[in-house]
């Protein structure tokens, strides 16, 4: 089905737009990545997917995919990022919950699940710090309105106060108990401490009694940010910072000692698919094939979003050690426009019903709630 040709300029300025402020928030875009895709399958393809469900009958609201990982961009976070955004002149992608939706239904997303950006709560606060508290439940009480408000279109992880034990735990009674948050939204690092620390461990088994799923977004450590001079934090640090995320857990026995949490990782693992076998073969410490096979086995059963990681090397990586039960689509919309994961996965050669578990299948297991 061919769509007008000024429709599909219209549509491709959009994309272009949308690169440009990716380009200028520090995320490192490339628009050049984005018009491949756009060439190769065609604007009409991969755009107004939401308008070729609808010409079947189909809303795009009932039948189109769950993106695991999007955020939201609230106001109050644009006021206390204000001083950073005038000193680095990186402005924050353009966002309003009208135009979320108004894209989604552009590219046929039928949910979008909204975690916090990085930097709501992480490790520019101190421990037990009032502001990190505050802005948590800011930001959890603004997510969880755009989810009452716009029924069925969006779901949301709740954002905690850590390092701040007994803030987190307070934090995790509210958004479950009042808010009915869908999970629960944490970074692959604070400060110098990643998740599987043991100073961590009040927080998590209580998010394991709860059986939670929790959501986790790359952010560079204190020890690894700007090392090279003009190059940005995301366009290495995040990947391996998904991994030294993964090897604390696995390091400290963590997943076996909370079984009912449901783990989701982005970005196609970063780069643990790569180092996975290295690293089941060096934790253990009996270094048995056993060993070795129960701890691979453990990062099986991890779930791992395809945001901005859907091109071949990384998804095949990826598909090398998880099976695709354990896929989601991700989108990381507004940092990354939709096309750039969903063009590439499109034409990555998945069977229909692949396709369709990873698009929308696996997060409906993960959260019935979202079932059409």
């Amino acid at each position: 089905m061919k769509f007008p040709a000024s429709r599909e300029k219209d549509e491709m300025k959009e994309i272009e737009r949308q690169c440009d402020v990716r380009r200028g928030s520090g995320a490192g875009s490339s628009r050049r990545e984005i018009l491949q895709w756009l060439g190769m399958a065609g604007a009409s393809s991969l755009l107004p997917h939401g308008d070729l469900l609808a010409r079947a009958g189909m809303p795009a609201a009932l039948t189109g995919r769950i993106d695991i990982h999007s955020h939201t961009v609230p106001p109050f976070y644009t006021k206390v990022m204000e001083k950073e955004i005038l000193a680095t002149g990186h402005p924050l992608p353009t966002w309003t919950p009208a135009l979320h939706i108004e894209t989604m239904d552009k590219n046929g997303i039928a949910t979008s699940m909204l975690s916090p950006m990085t930097r709501v709560v992480q490790d520019s606060f101190s421990d037990k710090s009032e502001r990190a508290r505050k802005l948590a439940r800011q930001n959890n009480d603004y997510s969880q309105q755009l989810v009452r408000d716009y029924p069925g279109r969006f779901g949301h992880f709740a954002a905690l106060p850590l390092p701040d034990t007994d803030g987190s735990l307070r934090e995790i009674e509210y958004a479950f108990d009042t808010l009915k948050a869908d999970g629960i939204g944490l970074w692959t690092s604070y400060a110098d401490k990643w998740p599987g620390d043991p100073v961590f461990a009040p927080v998590f088994e209580e998010l394991n009694r709860r059986k939670a799923a929790i959501f986790f977004h790359s952010a560079p450590p204190i020890c690894c940010r700007a090392l090279q001079p003009g190059v940005i934090d995301s366009v290495v640090e995040y990947d391996f910072d998904i991994a030294r995320a993964v090897v604390s857990f696995l390091k400290n026995d963590s997943f076996r000692r909370y079984p009912n949490i449901r783990f989701i990782f982005p970005h196609s693992g970063g780069t643990l698919p790569v180092l996975a076998n290295r690293v089941t073969e060096s934790l253990p410490e009996k270094r048995s094939e056993k060993e070795t096979a129960a701890m691979m086995d453990e990062v099986k059963q991890l779930f791992f979003d395809v945001a901005h990681a859907t091109y071949p090397a990384p998804l095949s990586a990826l598909t090398k050690v998880v099976p695709v039960s354990q896929i989601l689509f991700g989108s990381d919309y507004p940092i990354v426009p939709y096309p750039v994961s969903a063009g590439p996965l499109d034409h990555f050669g998945f069977s229909e019903s692949d396709l369709q578990a990873i698009n929308r299948g696996n997060a409906e297991r993960l959260f019935p709630r979202l079932k059409a």
